[in-house]
């Protein structure tokens, strides 16, 4: 009996024990056994990263503008033209002003490659200034007034394959008390001045109403300055023998007698303080200053015209435009083309080559000169042209 307690004693202890072992057992530590693998802990996804943005296809550089080509004057293949001014600059309304239109003519109808000026600031530098343009291979070279004559003519005797226009450069006449023979690559552009100046003085004859006329202008030393004052003089008369005249050269040189407005304004001023309604500017920007300050009278209420020169300048001068009712006309610009022109084509005239003269049309004051005064106008002009009107000019004889 005891026995069998012992033993129930026995089992109960062992039953207690391992119910008690069971409460306490905890997740164990050890390496699981064979056979279970363990399942390692998932990591994270890692968060994509994001995809490269593509950069843009890149826009296709432009391509840098090519410089242009410089033209090589040298090149038989390429005709050059080059102007030299006299003092009276490139922009001076009138005598330079011209000519340059007739070199840039040239570029505009294809017949020059190339075309350049330089200005003259002193006239020393006439010579050294024709010498740039062929040192540099022009073909041809053209220099404006009267005072590049010598200078001209030297230097197509140095460089004879050079074709030279003289504008204004009477071929033949002694320069310096030394005549020059013809050149045969030297052509003088010139004029019928006296017969423009003629119909200026026939036109102001025929619409004064004071009688007096007056004429501001450049020096004497130049020919075409005193053809255009003698031509006025001789037109006016032709209309009316007892007409007066007040004709005032610039009392400077070639260096100045072009360039001073004001003293043309000045001479004006104090002709039409003698009674002159009419004044004939003739003197680039000297002769300018005259057609302008005849404006401001006009403005101011008087009864006054103006006529210009060289060109048409109610174009070039339209500070004038109150009292210009017309201009004594050298076309020099179609004279230079046609030179330059012909230089080109192997026809180029040596000696003198005579450009064509006129008056200029009246633009605002067409309305206010009478048709008789245009008939007449054209009467002379045909006189003068056929040589049955004669103006009284005749230079060296």
């Amino acid at each position: 009996m005891r026995k069998k307690i012992f033993v129930l004693l026995a089992l109960l202890v062992v039953a207690v024990v391992a119910l008690s072992a069971c409460g306490k057992q905890s997740t164990p530590t050890a390496a699981p056994s064979s056979g279970q693998q363990a399942q390692p802990t998932k990591a994270a996804q890692p968060t994509a990263a994001p995809k490269p943005t593509v950069a843009p296809t890149p826009t296709t550089a432009p391509k840098p503008t090519e410089a242009p080509k410089e033209v090589d004057c040298s090149s038989p293949d390429v005709f050059c033209v080059g102007l030299v001014t006299d003092v009276g600059q490139i922009d001076d309304k009138s005598f330079n002003q011209s000519a340059w239109e007739g070199v840039k003519m040239a570029k505009e109808k294809g017949v020059a490659d190339k075309i350049d000026y330089i200005e003259t600031t002193d006239a020393k530098d006439y010579a050294n200034n024709i010498q740039l343009f062929a040192d540099n291979g022009y073909d041809v070279i053209v220099t404006v007034g009267f005072a590049l004559g010598q200078a001209t003519n030297e230097m197509a005797k140095k460089y004879p394959n050079i074709k030279f226009i003289g504008v204004d450069q009477f071929q033949g006449w002694a320069i310096n008390d030394k005549k020059d023979d013809d050149l045969p690559n030297m052509a003088g552009l010139i004029f019928h001045e006296d017969q423009a100046g003629f119909l200026a003085g026939a036109l102001a004859a025929m619409i004064t109403k004071t009688n007096t006329i007056a004429a501001v202008l450049g020096t004497d030393l130049v020919p075409p300055v005193v053809a255009f004052k003698e031509g006025y003089e001789a037109g006016a008369r032709y209309i009316n023998p007892d007409i007066k005249t007040i004709s005032t050269y610039h009392p400077g040189g070639l260096e100045n007698a072009f360039t001073d407005p004001e003293w043309g304004a000045t001479t004006a001023k104090q002709a039409m303080d003698q009674g002159a309604d009419v004044v004939f500017g003739a003197g680039g920007k000297t002769g300018n200053g005259a057609l302008i300050e005849v404006a401001s009278a006009a403005k101011s209420g008087k009864q006054v015209y103006c006529i210009g020169v060289d060109t048409d300048q109610w174009l070039t001068v339209p500070e004038a435009h109150a009292c210009l009712v017309s201009s004594a006309m050298k076309l020099i610009t179609p004279g230079v083309f046609d030179l330059v022109q012909k230089a080109k084509s192997g026809d180029f005239p040596s000696g003198n080559y005579f450009g064509e003269t006129g008056l200029a049309p009246f633009h605002d004051f067409d309305s206010k000169i009478p048709q008789e005064v245009k008939d007449k106008l054209k009467e002379i002009r045909k006189g003068l042209l056929d040589g049955s009107i004669d103006t009284g000019y005749h230079p060296g004889g």
